[in-house]
């Protein structure tokens, strides 16, 4: 099974947002206005002005550094790609969105039982070899869904083809040690509002050198993570109770 891969044309998007409609229906979501990245905005076309536009979501990395960081193995990498999340494992540490390179999840902070929120790149879609909600609606083909190897390809015959059309690079086939979800750019990724210096070395290498040098807090860890797990358990059953006592 080969790894799949969003692109994004920077130089065809026309600020539509039909693809932020799309997402919000496909994750069962309250339709409206999206203004930056949250609990109920997965991605967002931001207008750069001059006619250009700039789509924001989780990079979805090859190798992810959230998945590399998360002590409980909420987050998972699927074979097909997307980055996903768990609500069963989750102790809320929120570790994930301070190890993003990209600035990414998101939190529900005004809910009982928040969630880590995130593109999932349609995950429920691509497993029944369907694309992604946001390529299937573009109308201008500024958004494709593919094997990953071939969208890489098509990023570069593009380039090749009219270079002047772009910053002459494609954002995340390094980034991170490499993404997901491929970007053509028509400005450079900070003019596109994008990070634009993540490292290109896979970040959970980095995260592992640091953690073995640290071998003294692991039985301190244990008992940490333990705790939350509890906190979180009995957070639950409150809450769960609390739901019953109303109902009666």
């Amino acid at each position: 099974m080969s790894t799949n891969a969003i692109l994004f044309d920077q130089s065809l998007c026309i600020g539509c947002k039909a693809c932020e409609q799309a997402c919000q229906s496909e994750h069962d979501q309250r339709l409206h206005t999206v203004t930056k990245l949250d609990h109920e905005s997965f991605t967002w076309v931001e207008d750069l002005g001059d006619k250009h536009f700039i789509r924001h979501l989780c990079m979805n990395c090859v190798h992810p550094t959230c998945v590399s960081v998360c002590p409980v193995a909420s987050l998972q990498k699927n074979e097909l790609g997307p980055v996903t999340w768990e609500a069963d494992r989750c102790i809320g540490c929120r570790y994930c969105m301070m190890a993003c390179p990209f600035e990414i999840p998101t939190y529900e902070w005004y809910e009982v039982n928040p969630r880590i929120r995130k593109c999932d790149m349609c995950v429920h879609r691509v497993v029944e070899g369907f694309p992604t909600a946001c390529a299937s609606i573009c109308p201008t083909g500024a958004t494709n869904y593919g094997d990953h190897n071939d969208m890489l390809k098509e990023a570069h015959r593009r380039i090749k083809a009219n270079p002047g059309a772009y910053s002459g690079q494609v954002y995340g086939e390094h980034e991170a040690g490499g993404t997901a979800v491929l970007m053509l750019l028509a400005k450079d990724p900070a003019a596109s509002n994008l990070p634009a210096n993540v490292p290109t070395e896979e970040l959970p290498e980095l995260t592992w050198t640091v953690l073995e040098k640290l071998p003294q807090i692991i039985p301190i860890w244990g008992v940490f993570l333990g705790g939350m797990s509890w906190l979180t358990s009995r957070k639950n059953e409150i809450s769960a109770g609390s739901k019953e006592d109303d109902h009666e």
